[in-house]
């Protein structure tokens, strides 16, 4: 069986409702609430990427607004959490193998030279040559 990427692909897999320290068990938790829910469907928009965008940035604003505000730490690990969920619901509603693509990633960016920028330490291939962009 090719790896699963649908809502419908996940939904065949059993998986716990505890945390186990399964990428399987939270993507199976994901493709099940999207099931139960139909985003998929036309009339519901829920696999509509702009739509799915504009929900990932209201839920990064509660996210900056828990931290900035001084919120206790479980708010902020809730709304990490929803950003999680959203961006793990992003993968089924595009049918992206998430993590393969996050190995893949990981194994770029780990070749790469952090670089110090005026608020912090990052790594990315940007050099501030103008012509680059």
């Amino acid at each position: 069986m090719a790896r699963p990427v649908s809502v419908d692909d996940w939904i065949q897999i059993e998986a716990e409702d505890s945390p186990n320290g399964s990428w399987l068990t939270m993507m199976s938790r994901v493709a099940a609430f999207h099931h139960k829910h139909a985003f998929a469907s036309e009339e519901n928009h829920g696999h509509d990427m702009g739509y799915r965008v504009a929900l990932t940035v209201e839920e990064l604003g509660e996210f900056a607004a828990a931290i900035t505000k001084g919120k206790p730490d479980e708010e902020a690990a809730e709304e990490l959490a929803d950003l999680l969920i959203l961006i793990l619901g992003h993968s089924l509603a595009m049918k992206v193998d998430l993590e393969s693509e996050f190995h893949k990633k990981m194994d770029r960016i780990m070749t790469r030279e952090a670089r110090r920028g005026r608020l912090g330490i990052r790594v990315t291939e940007y050099t501030g040559d103008e012509s680059e962009g």
